[in-house]
């Protein structure tokens, strides 16, 4: 009622004990399980920190290689998902393939998506078939078959290789793996959020990446790297982006790439990337984009004081990579689908229903008037 305090959005409020992440807003760090996004980034890999977020340590090199083993092993699809995709519309939005198949998975993988601690395998699953889903959609696009993809592949090389026929090369490997690391978790943003209260339900382990699926999707969550795309798409050339980024202020509108709830310096995971995207982009011959994105970053600095978060360069890493836009969110997905799938198992081992309140400011007090006499 009256007298209770809204926090709207759920900012600053604290909704539960979590031992995954830490962000220090005001240092600029990101901590996964204790260690430093900076260390992650440099010394592993996409394998290795999924292993930490699931089982609260780093590997050994056997349990690594054990790790690759399973993934490598449940990368593909089953029959009965594939003749569920086949009947979509051709021109579905990849987000919306992605969301059903996650949800026609658990109809036919119960076993794997039970609630409890044994859901560690609808994880494994999960984070293992999320990229081949993506490569069918790509496929099914493009009228192409999917290749047949030497099991050995990393992760990071596994996606590249179920999106093109090219060869992959270590440097763009090197990018991806990297951007997978910087995405795999973020404390309670929106969709690990979404996932955590369906999975206070005691619901299934599928059901909860369901909702987190679904949740990402929404734009104010997912897909601000498109948005920044489509900036430099207007800008073309780096001495025009003062004029575009000054009139889409003036306009009020918001530049995507900039600020965050959280971090009140720049994002780590936005310094990062951007030296990856310098790196690739020199390695192409092509640096047109963090070009554009420099200037960006210094008009947006001066005109409001805002830092740079993930969103930034991801997208031009990504176009760089020979990445399609609009598989830039699903991207994010198969890297933050290791988070999801921790938080998930995590509420399971402390369960207790998320049930928060509303401060109801609607009248209380209306008398009922029978049908035949409302105006």
């Amino acid at each position: 009622m009256a007298d209770l305090t809204v926090q709207r959005g759920l900012e600053d409020v604290v909704a539960l004990e979590s031992s995954l992440t830490f962000i220090d807003g005001k240092g600029g760090r990101l901590i996964y399980r204790g260690y430093d996004i900076r260390d992650l980034a440099a010394h592993s890999t996409f394998e290795e920190v999924a292993y930490l977020l699931w089982y609260g340590r780093l590997p050994t090199r056997a349990q690594l290689d054990e790790l690759r083993h399973r993934l490598a092993a449940l990368r593909a699809l089953p029959p009965g998902l594939l003749q569920i995709l086949d009947e979509l519309p051709p021109d579905s939005s990849p987000m919306d393939v992605l969301r059903t198949a996650v949800s026609a998975l658990a109809l036919l993988e119960p076993a794997e998506s039970q609630p409890g601690a044994s859901s560690i395998g609808g994880a494994l699953r999960l984070t293992a078939v999320l990229p081949s889903i993506l490569g069918y959609i790509q496929r099914r696009r493009s009228s192409k078959l999917l290749p047949s993809i030497p099991p050995e592949l990393s992760h990071a090389a596994y996606v590249l290789a179920a999106l093109s026929d090219r060869p992959i090369d270590p440097l763009d490997e090197g990018a991806l793996d990297v951007a997978l690391i910087l995405h795999a978790d973020h404390e309670l943003n929106a969709s690990t959020f979404a996932a955590r209260v369906t999975a206070s339900t005691l619901s299934d382990l599928y059901s909860a990446i369901t909702s987190a699926v679904g949740t990402l999707k929404g734009p104010l969550h997912g897909g601000a790297n498109e948005r920044v795309m489509e900036l430099l798409d207007e800008i073309r050339t780096p001495d025009r982006a003062e004029e575009v980024v000054k009139a889409r202020l003036a306009r009020h509108e918001r530049i995507m790439g900039f600020g965050h709830r959280v971090y009140k310096v720049e994002d780590p995971r936005a310094t990062i990337l951007r030296d990856w995207a310098h790196r690739v982009g020199t390695a192409k011959g092509d640096l047109s984009y963090f070009e554009r994105l420099r200037k960006v970053e210094e008009v947006v600095h001066r005109e409001k004081g805002l830092y740079p978060n993930v969103d930034l360069y991801s997208g031009a890493v990504y176009t760089l990579l020979g990445i399609p836009k609009d598989l830039f969110t699903p991207i994010f997905a198969v890297s933050r689908v290791a988070g999801w799938t921790a938080h998930v198992l995590e509420e399971y081992q402390d369960l207790r229903l998320i049930r928060p309140m509303a401060n109801y400011v609607g009248p209380t007090d209306l008398s009922y008037v029978p049908i035949d006499a409302r105006a």
